[in-house]
């Protein structure tokens, strides 16, 4: 299961047990850290999650802002709110290809707000799919 936290809107993402394909599930539209945990606490069981992946954005250059610090310290809440592993994986660039890809599938843009950030949590789950089959 992925996690890409927008700034408004909390975007999810699982894949098959096989761990080949990825599809959006989810976008959780609330602010209240709270209110996120809980929901992303559900999801994770209504889908046996075995691990969640927290899209973690650096900067260009490598580097790590605040809003990487943020996503850290929610990775670490998740830790002590659920039973099972949590990861962070680099997000960079995740929602323009995510844009991308609404754009090649048609998606009207009032439509492609809603969807933007399941959109990137999928391209995050990808990446770190593909990560773990090439390190094996």
């Amino acid at each position: 299961m992925a996690v890409d936290l927008g700034e408004a809107r909390t975007g999810l993402a699982v894949c098959d047990k096989e761990e080949i394909l990825a599809y959006p599930l989810d976008v959780i539209h609330e602010k209240s850290q709270k209110a996120i945990l809980s929901a992303i606490k559900k999801a994770a069981q209504e889908n046996n999650a075995q691990r969640i992946v927290v899209g973690h954005p650096r900067n260009m250059d490598g580097s790590f802002g605040e809003r990487a610090k943020k996503c850290e310290y929610f990775a670490e809440k998740l830790r002590n709110t659920l039973d099972i592993d949590v990861v962070l994986f680099d997000e960079r660039l995740t929602t323009k290809v995510a844009s991308q890809y609404l754009n090649t599938a048609n998606v009207r843009e009032k439509k492609r707000k809603s969807q933007i950030d399941a959109a990137a949590a999928v391209v995050i789950l990808e990446g770190y799919l593909k990560q773990i089959k090439n390190k094996k």
